[in-house]
Formats: C-alpha cells, structure tokens, sequence
C-alpha cells in the first residue's frame, strides 16, 4: 500500500510529460504516454512461489496496476503475451499475440484478459519484441514504454538484446524495463542488455519494483547543469548542452546554456526513462558519461569548463600582403585539430596547453597555455615579399636557411613560370632552380636571399 500511495503521490503532477526529441519544440498539447506490458506466459510461470503460481502472482499485481492507473489522462496501456497459444513440446517460437490494443481507461480489458490466459509454452523475447514494434500506434509525439516480465531467459535462439537497441534507434519505444521474477537462476546479466533490469527474488520485491517502474514512468524529471570555472564558481554559460543517449548513440536533446539574473542554471525537462551521455560542446567538447540522473527529481549536476581567449591578432602591416591567415588548433600532444581560425578571430577555448600553427609562409607552431578568464595574444612578424623577376619554365623550390645553414624546404615555384610575387616571413632563404631545357643537374642555380619585414626582394635566376 505504501508504495502505491508514491505511485499516486509521483502521478499527480504527471503526464504533461514534455519530452522533445532533438529539435526541443514545445509541444502544442501534453504528449500521450503509452505503456506496453508484455507479460511471460511460458510454461515455467506455472512453477510455484510463496505458495502460489509464478503466473498467478504476475496477473494479481499487474491487474491491481492497471487500475490504479486508469483514471489518468494522457495514459494509454496494453497488453502483449508470449508462450500462451502452443504447448511446450510444440516449441513454436512465434508464440506472442497483442492480446488487449492501445486505449486510453482500458483497465477493465486487460485485467478479463489476464483472467483467460494460461501460461503454457516458449520463452520467444525476441520474437515478442520484433511484434511489439507494431503494437505502438504511429505516433512520433508519444513516449512508448515497454515493460517486460519475465521468469525465464530467451528459449527461441533469438538475440532479444540486438533486437531491443534496434528497436531503440528506430524510436520505436525508450529504453525498455525488464523485471526479472521468481529468479532462483542469476539470469539478469544476460537480460540487463534490453535495458534497465530489475531482479525480483520475492514476492514483495515484485509489487515494490513493479511500482517504482510505473513511478518512473511518469514521474517528471527535470535537470539543472552547472558549468563551473577552476574554482568551482558557477560563472561559465552560452554553450551548447547535447544530450545524447547512450544506447543509440544518437542525441536527444540540444540546449544553448543559460542563467539568469541571478547566477541559476534554468530547468531542462529530461526524460529519465533513457541514460544519457552528456557533451558540453566548449572547444574542444567535453563529455560526460552515463549522467547519474534519479527520475522524478529535480537534478543539478555540476562540471567543471573553465575557458580562456584565444586572440590572433594580425600584424601591424597594412594591407596585409597574405590576405586571411590561418591558424590551426590543437591540444599539445594530440594531431587532431581542435578548430581552424583566421587571423583576427577571438576564439573561447577550454583552460589547458595547446599548439598553434600559423599557415604563414613558413608555417609557424606556437605552443600556449590558455588560461581561466584571460586572453592569450598570438601574432606574427609582418611579411615581406619575394619578387623572382625571370620567366623561366622549369623546377625550383625555396628553402628556409636555420641559424647553422639547415635549410627546411618550403614552397615549390610552378613549372610553368619561376616568376613570382611571393609573401613571405622574415628571415634568410635558399632558391634552388633548374630550366626544363637545361641538357644536366649542374646547370642548377642556386640563390641565397633574405625577406625583411614590409620590404620586396627581388631576386634574379638565369637559365643555362
């Protein structure tokens, strides 16, 4: 009794349930929630417990459910049984039927079915699931639960837990709830794959997780989320939340984070019936896994984000003889690229140690620590510009010289013409060239040149 006066208690606010799948739209109307029970009828629920039959326990509690939930609006239930039609010796493994359709106030239905039902055979989950997928009217506005019962493990060579993630990508149903009764057997890690497992051993386990399911079920949850600097303050905000669920992979919900006036996070409507991964889209993204939230309650959760300003600030020179720089971001240690910008762009970036590279001509690599709430300045010297006045066909390249003459290629001049009018960074460079008409690898000639900062050099070449 206790625990349905919570189930009362948790309904009463219920059933404006205001869940949005990725676009968050706010709907017109409350949602219709639809819960499917598929109920186990397969000849081993006959097996006894506490002094009755498995079978007999399941219909007494669930019938007492259905009737609580009746009055409800914005509620629809059904019910589907497996192992019911066929003897076991028959092993027919397409033993389900949907016995009592979808309608709202159908209590009196499903609890005369219940009364006519004999368990009898097969144990046929993932045939019974593959069906259910029919059962759920279409209807892309409604939550779809599904509830399974069961004493007994697959008995059709089926693979119910590929079938139910499947079935999950397809929005077909939230991540079911599987109730384990009567199980003398350690049957629940192969069951917990469909989704959120309970394991009921008594009797009284049973009406209690029975219960708490349908709490959960209807229960509104909502969520706060604190994005806090290296200090724990909550001060960091304007970022992109993306809820993602982590049986599917696929995301739920995208909010742009906000607080008010006064420092607060606002309230997100989350549906707790699913187990999400979060992904706080800063630069880079940081994500957090398997949220820890209790459905039915309003959950703050708190991650730390603190974020610095990446400023590439041009050179004093104007116009600039390269147009846009860019400049590619990475974490120190890691090739992959963070974000690409262009000179003259402020970028927010998470506190920590990056490599900057310029796509100067060199490029340049710049390592820098951002820090909490400063700006970070990176620039470059004015270029200059290298002018090769011939115009000659043939294959040359320019080298950078370092302070012991290594020289680090850098640019190719096209074979079409070595005439070039090119921005470059200071500092001293080797042209190496050869004409396609020249008759032999001698005939290369070699230049050595310097670029200042605004000024042109020009450098001759001579075909031989």
């Amino acid at each position: 009794m206790r625990h349905l006066i919570l189930v009362m208690c948790l309904l009463a606010g219920l059933l404006a349930s205001r869940v949005s799948r990725a676009q968050n739209a706010a709907p017109a109307q409350p949602k219709t929630t639809r819960i499917l029970f598929v109920l186990d009828a397969s000849g081993s629920m006959r097996a006894p417990w506490e002094g009755e039959q498995r079978w007999d326990v399941a219909k007494r509690l669930l019938s007492k459910m259905v009737d609580s939930l009746n009055a409800y609006p914005n509620l629809e239930l059904a019910l589907r049984a497996y192992g019911h039609q066929h003897e076991n010796k028959e092993n027919n493994c397409e033993d389900s039927r949907l016995e009592v359709a979808f309608a709202p106030k159908n209590a009196a239905a499903i609890k005369a079915r219940l009364k006519t039902i004999e368990p009898k055979g097969n144990t046929p989950i993932t045939y019974s699931l593959l069906q259910s997928a029919g059962d759920f009217p279409m209807d892309k506005t409604a939550r779809n639960v599904l509830i399974l019962i069961t004493d007994g493990l697959e008995s059709c060579k089926g693979d119910p837990c590929a079938t139910a993630v499947a079935l999950q990508r397809k929005r077909v149903f939230l991540k079911p709830f599987v109730i384990g009764i009567g199980a003398e057997r350690e049957f629940g890690k192969q069951l917990e794959c469909l989704g959120q497992y309970y394991n009921a051993a008594d009797v009284k386990t049973f009406r209690t997780i029975l219960n708490d399911v349908v709490a959960q079920t209807l229960a509104k949850t909502t969520v706060s989320v604190n994005l806090t600097d290296e200090q724990g303050r909550p001060v960091e905000s304007n970022v992109n939340l993306t809820f993602v669920n982590n049986v599917t992979d696929l995301p739920e919900y995208n909010y742009v984070h906000f607080r008010d006036a006064q420092g607060k996070p606002d309230v997100l409507d989350i549906d707790a019936l699913q187990s999400y991964d979060l992904v706080i889209n800063t630069v880079p993204p940081v994500r957090q896994t398997n949220l820890p939230i209790r459905p039915g309650r309003a959950n703050v959760l708190t991650y730390k984000t603190p974020q610095g300003t990446l400023w590439l600030q041009n050179p004093a020179s104007s116009p600039n003889p390269y147009g846009t720089v860019q400049a590619v971001v990475r974490a120190q240690g890691n090739p992959a690229t963070v974000v690409a910008l262009p000179f003259g762009a402020r970028q927010k970036l998470l506190a920590g140690n990056y490599e900057v590279e310029l796509l100067t001509l060199p490029r340049q690599l710049r390592r820098i620590t951002v820090k909490q709430g400063q700006e970070t300045i990176i620039t470059y010297e004015a270029p200059g510009i290298l002018n090769i006045v011939s115009d000659l066909k043939g294959y040359g390249s320019i080298y950078h010289l370092g302070q012991d003459e290594q020289q680090t290629w850098v640019h190719n001049l096209p074979e079409t013409s070595s005439k070039v009018n090119l921005p470059m960074q200071p500092g001293a460079y080797r042209l190496v060239f050869r004409t396609k008409t020249a008759t032999g690898s001698q005939f290369t000639d070699v230049r050595t040149f310097t670029i200042r900062p605004g000024q042109t050099s020009s450098v001759s070449i001579f075909g031989r």
